[in-house]
């Protein structure tokens, strides 16, 4: 069997709904999961009452985003406290700047004279947090261009003539507040920050003296060879290895949920390792 430790859902840019995706995993033969939508948790309680209800190991999880100098790194956090009233307010800035970030794309698209509303994104969101993929999933949708892809191509992405940045914690930051609520902090899909690996050991050390607990080894997109390497640097800085889909539905085809038949398969012991340095971190917390 396998986990899949990084899937996202309506609460953020996925498509499914928690039943949906506990729904699929059950189908998938998934025997562990995380829910770690974009700097929410507003589905975590969901998702895990309706996974052990399906008979799997459920974590709670967030993916939050981040950056180290000058590079933006996504951080999943493990086993935290999704109730905790102090990790709600710290997470409110990063999704009140997402607000003001889609109002000011929409000005720009609309100076543009591409005519999008705020009250169309929200139908595409749906509910939760609404970002670029959301307004990318307009554009397509309105015929503006042909696909996701060339949304962010032409519009949406850095440097592009609708870009416009947002708030971000710094890495530190995140895993620090992380450990508070009681998780692991991990960082996510590391391969694609240079697909020649010369950027991510100097990172990923700098990051371990800052609290990181793991790396995201098994992902979609990862070679062998940058897995190989990733492995190395786990074992080396006695870091966690873990492994997910980033499981969008149907905003990200080519991500889909682990699954032994389509070849991607992170290892269920990948799932007790982590749960054993959850029950570390939360006793190290307590004394």
């Amino acid at each position: 069997m396998c986990i899949d430790l990084h899937t996202h859902s309506v609460y953020s840019d996925g498509s499914s709904t928690p039943a949906e995706l506990i729904e699929l995993a059950v189908a998938n033969g998934i025997s562990g999961l995380a829910l770690t939508d974009h700097d929410t948790v507003e589905g975590v309680a969901e998702v895990k009452r309706l996974g052990e209800q399906a008979g799997l190991s459920v974590l709670t999880g967030v993916e939050i985003s981040t950056t180290l100098r000058q590079h933006t790194l996504h951080i999943l956090g493990y086993g935290i406290d999704a109730d905790d009233p102090q990790l709600h307010r710290w997470l409110l800035p990063l999704q009140q700047g997402r607000e003001r970030r889609n109002a000011i794309i929409l000005d720009k698209l609309r100076g543009l004279g591409i005519d999008i509303t705020a009250e169309e994104i929200q139908e595409i969101s749906r509910c939760g947090q609404t970002g670029r993929p959301h307004i990318a999933r307009l554009l397509v949708a309105k015929g503006v261009v042909d696909s996701f892809e060339a949304a962010f191509r032409l519009y949406l992405g850095r440097n592009k003539p609708a870009w416009e940045g947002r708030f971000s914690y710094s890495a530190t930051e995140a895993i620090d507040m992380i450990h508070r609520v009681g998780g692991v902090a991990v960082l996510a899909h590391p391969g694609q920050l240079d697909s020649e690996m010369r950027l991510q050991p100097p990172l990923i050390r700098e990051l371990a003296l800052r609290g990181l607990d793991g790396i995201e080894i098994y992902y979609p997109t990862h070679t062998r060879k940058t897995m190989k390497k990733l492995k190395t640097l786990a074992a080396e800085l006695e870091l966690l290895a873990t492994g997910g889909s980033d499981f969008h539905g149907m905003t990200r085809p080519a991500h889909r949920l682990a699954n032994r038949a389509n070849g991607f398969c992170p290892p269920c012991a990948l799932l007790e390792a982590v749960i054993a340095r959850i029950d570390k971190q939360k006793r190290s917390s307590l004394s």
